[in-house]
């Protein structure tokens, strides 16, 4: 199967095989002779070219995943064994396996060193690749300031003798990894077509009203990948603008009635006077409660000046708040997410000009902002659509009344009516 040129004698393809069923190594063979035709060689490999066309990965991320698949010969010849070798390691492998692959991957420059440069090239081809820039485009400079956005949440730590700054660990990697779901979904998928659903390329489409000018808009389609990388497929369709304080006023009776026809997860985002755009994913409706509440599908995020993601740790289930028109101190009127009362994650006061945000337990998010006081200048919430599940709705309530109806006519048969008229 494959190229017969290959050495036959390779311990590591013969391992490599294991982790696929004959069907996976028939497709591959299939995909590899594609490939192949394409790349003139007589069927004996692929080249650069045909591969970052194929993958989708034209700039200095794919040539580097064609070396390191290529095993780093530097002879411009990718075979069958190669493909079967790098595939069983990046996709097959175990969890170790996959993120050193990945981690080596990062490595552009191919020193041995994940240095920031390599770090801004790898964001700018991801970049590249889902929203289809280009060099000319004028939109260049607010992709370099997204560019630094993520760089910002990367840490460099580890001293390299001779370099004249710190270089990204192993650790550093797979810390940056977690707040950054969305890239690693997008590193961990290369080798899949773009055309075939990429993981971590998925960008919802922004709907809202003609009633807003978009330059107040906060949400930004590179806002909205980085927080889909913590959310389902289903969810990544179509976010709704359900609440804007530029159109609907600094209200929180206002963002009630805006959001509580949604029954889908909301999406809520502040702008707040320093500058800084956080916010939290809710994956429940808000609606009034004298305590915590919610599940641990929510979680909180960092926009701007730094791209974070938090999760929640499982240390309490103190996730979603929403109280109204309480009179006691300790049920503060607005809401927020994770912490303690008065010491919330993320907390917006009933009057919405004001709020606050510490670092928290539930999300092992510290704070937001530039500062634990905070003083909202933009409040935006978002519903997301979710098409299938309206759908599975729909299909469970017709079967309900069908599974009724024929009930009712069992009843009928019964008593001999079915088919009479009073």
């Amino acid at each position: 199967m494959g190229n017969s040129q290959s050495p036959p004698a390779d311990p590591r393809f013969s391992s490599a095989t294991r982790a696929f069923t004959p069907k996976d190594l028939e497709d591959l063979n299939s995909l590899f002779v594609s490939l192949a035709a394409q790349s003139k060689s007589n069927n004996e490999y692929i080249s650069l070219s045909v591969f970052q066309a194929y993958f989708g990965l034209k700039s200095s991320l794919g040539e580097r995943l064609f070396d390191l698949v290529t095993q780093q010969r530097k002879d411009n010849k990718l075979t069958f064994h190669d493909l079967v070798i790098a595939k069983s390691v990046y996709e097959k492998g175990t969890r170790d396996d996959i993120e050193e692959f990945i981690y080596q991957l990062l490595n552009v420059t191919g020193d041995g060193v994940v240095g920031r440069c390599d770090i801004e090239s790898v964001l700018a081809a991801i970049l590249r690749s889902i929203f289809s820039l280009e060099t000319s485009n004028p939109g260049l400079n607010s992709h370099r300031e997204i560019i630094n956005v993520f760089l910002n949440a990367a840490k460099f730590s580890k001293v390299v003798e001779g370099a004249p700054e710190k270089s990204m660990s192993f650790e550093d990697f797979r810390s940056w990894c977690a707040l950054l779901p969305s890239v690693r979904k997008f590193l961990g998928s290369l080798l899949i077509p773009p055309d075939a659903g990429r993981l971590g390329s998925q960008v919802p489409q922004l709907v809202h009203g003609d009633n807003i000018n978009p330059d107040l808009i906060v949400m930004r389609e590179e806002y909205a990948w980085h927080i889909g990388g913590a959310l389902p497929h289903h969810e990544l369709e179509e976010w709704k603008l359900l609440y804007h304080s530029a159109i609907n006023g600094m209200s929180f009776n206002t963002f009630l009635g805006s959001t509580s026809n949604g029954e889908g997860p909301t999406i809520l985002i502040i702008k707040d006077k320093d500058g800084y755009i956080y916010g939290g994913y809710a994956s429940q409706p808000w609606e009034r409660h004298g305590d915590f509440y919610g599940d641990l599908k929510s979680f909180l995020f960092q926009l701007y000046p730094k791209a974070s993601i938090f999760k929640p740790t499982g240390a309490n289930n103190n996730v979603q708040w929403c109280a109204a028109n309480f009179s006691s101190e300790s049920i503060p009127n607005g809401i927020g997410f994770g912490g303690r009362v008065n010491h919330f994650g993320l907390f917006l006061s009933a009057s919405f000009d004001v709020g606050q945000t510490f670092t928290c337990t539930t999300f092992g998010s510290p704070c937001l902002s530039k500062t634990n006081r905070i003083f909202p200048e933009v409040i935006e919430c978002w519903g997301v659509v979710q098409n299938g599940a309206q759908e599975e709705k729909l299909d469970a309530a017709k079967a309900t009344v069908l599974e009724r109806f024929k009930e009712d006519r069992h009843m009928l048969n019964m008593v001999g009516l079915a088919n009479s008229s009073e």
